[in-house]
């Protein structure tokens, strides 16, 4: 009787440990991957290389910061918008907004010369628009690591409202405002007014297979400058306020100043953002509509220069109303659009 005591007993220690066995490999394949694998697979994903082991292992730290960042708020609860991985997962807060916005504040000259607002008495009460829908807003760009958004901005406002008025969609090129507008400080930044005036003076723009964007500042190539595929007559600012907003992106694209150094900001995938854009601004972009949400939240379309990868196909929403007057992430405080006539 004994015997056959113990003969069970071993029977079913062999049957505990092989379970536990089964379940310690179990777990071992569902493990989480590591900061360094997950590093490594954003690396495949977003073709990002590094100079040297050192540079790649600064890289990774930061990325790994990031990546807690985005978890953490993940786990504090149901938000309007969602965080994750994009091709700027490796930069600090610092770098980000060194090399992606480019709205130099600080050296904005004396404020330019704009011809009338002319949106002033159209209704408060306008209907959703979407300029991109409407075929006027050309496809997203990529500014590279530098501060070039302020250029990439016009260009769009500039063909967006040729594009209204002729049916016609224009790709004009930034390389042009960075080489040659010497009121703007080419990569390093610039101011959208500055921009507007030399289009008006130069008396147009190139396009793209004219005047092809290189990412860097080059010497003004008069002779392509010459060959203009759009014109503007003037421009104008828009009062501050997101009820004058809406009245001028009713009409047409309008490029805005924001503030767009928040980690939230930067690590943003999808949904209508209404989080942390930092303190000052400092970014260029263009608002090119406005709607409600599947979840009733009034939002801003805006297009951005940072390429498909990063937010919901290169574009952001960011809700319309429910903060200061002069909305969320400052997005209604300096806001300007180019006219094809001359209103004064």
């Amino acid at each position: 009787m004994a015997f056959t005591f113990k003969s069970e007993s071993s029977s079913s220690l062999a049957l505990i440990l092989g379970a536990w066995a089964r379940q310690a490999m179990s777990v071992r394949m569902l493990r989480e991957p590591t900061i360094a694998e997950q590093h490594q697979q954003w690396m495949a994903e977003y073709v990002r290389t590094y100079k040297d082991p050192q540079e790649k292992a600064k890289c990774q730290a930061i990325f790994g910061q990031n990546l807690r960042f985005i978890e953490d708020f993940k786990r504090s609860g149901s938000r309007t918008f969602e965080l994750g991985f994009n091709q700027l997962s490796d930069l600090t807060s610092e770098e980000f907004v060194r090399n992606h916005t480019g709205y130099l504040a600080s050296k904005q000259p004396e404020p330019a010369e704009t011809t009338s607002y002319s949106h002033e008495n159209l209704a408060d009460d306008v209907p959703d628009i979407d300029w991109v829908e409407e075929g006027v807003v050309n496809h997203i760009k990529y500014q590279g690591r530098f501060g070039s958004c302020w250029a990439f901005s016009v260009v769009v406002a500039v063909g967006g409202i040729v594009g209204i008025t002729s049916g016609k969609l224009s790709v004009l090129f930034e390389q042009q405002l960075i080489d040659c507008d010497a009121t703007s400080y080419g990569c390093r930044g610039g101011y959208p007014d500055n921009a507007f005036k030399y289009i008006i003076r130069n008396q147009g723009i190139a396009s793209q297979n004219t005047y092809a964007y290189h990412g860097m500042d080059r010497t003004c190539n008069a002779t392509k400058a010459a060959e203009h595929t759009a014109q503007i007559k003037g421009f104008a600012d828009v009062p501050p306020g997101e009820d004058e907003l809406m009245k001028a992106v009713s009409q047409q694209p309008v490029a805005v100043i924001i503030t767009a150094s928040g980690r939230e900001f930067q690590s943003y995938r999808h949904g209508v953002f209404n989080g942390d854009c930092g303190s000052q601004l400092d970014h260029v972009v263009v608002v090119v509509g406005y709607g409600k949400s599947e979840d009733g939240i009034n939002f801003w379309k805006i297009r951005k220069s940072w390429g498909v990868a990063w937010g919901e196909g290169g574009y952001m929403r960011i809700q319309r109303g429910g903060g200061s007057s002069k909305g969320i992430c400052g997005l209604a405080s300096e806001a300007s659009y180019p006219l094809l006539k001359d209103n004064t």
